[in-house]
């Protein structure tokens, strides 16, 4: 990837995922951006560790190419420089491994059990740094009135929706002050 020399571990990615709960994500979060991940370089070749079924890591290229128009945006923290020393590099990708394998989280559920794939990147970042990339919500703070939406929630909830769950979603992560963008495609 010709972007490459750019991107730095650690680094956050974001697209628009070609998925079914996709349109579902975008409408009830007003944004475009439904999926994100985390780079790593392994040996040459630069990978995105993301939480999909299972959690696991994908090559970068393959990564964007699942994407919506191969557009991403990849994302720094603003102060990257002096907090993701190599120790720090080290703790998020533990804090990441203790996930690998994971069920991806269908429900957007808060626990451990399975996981999303902000949640994953949130709680790396949390763990490694104690820093919060990005604001929770309540899943009722979302725009559930679309169609669309309505029709995954009671898909995925029937009559009982979790309206007091909390939920980190790609925009809010991808809005927080915490972050800076180093490549938008």
């Amino acid at each position: 990837m010709e972007a490459a020399p750019q991107l730095h571990n650690g680094d956050l990615i974001f697209q628009t995922s070609t998925s079914a709960q996709s349109r579902a994500i975008q409408l009830a979060t007003h944004s475009p951006y439904s999926h994100c991940g985390i780079l790593y370089r392994q040996g040459s070749e630069w990978r995105v560790y993301e939480a999909v079924q299972p959690v696991s890591d994908t090559p970068l290229n393959s990564w964007i190419a699942r994407g919506a128009g191969n557009h991403f945006v990849v994302k720094r923290l603003r102060d990257a420089e002096q907090v993701l020393t190599p120790a720090v590099l080290r703790r998020l990708r533990a804090a990441g491994e203790q996930y690998r394998g994971k069920p991806y989280d269908l429900y957007f559920g808060w626990s451990d059990d399975r996981i999303y794939c902000s949640e994953l990147l949130w709680k790396m970042y949390q763990q490694a740094t104690g820093r919060e990339i990005g604001q929770l919500q309540h899943l009722r703070e979302f725009d559930l009135s679309h169609p669309a939406v309505q029709a995954k929630m009671k898909e995925r909830y029937g009559s009982q929706l979790p309206l007091d769950e909390l939920v980190i979603s790609p925009v809010r992560m991808l809005e927080s002050r915490e972050l800076v963008t180093v490549i938008k495609r």
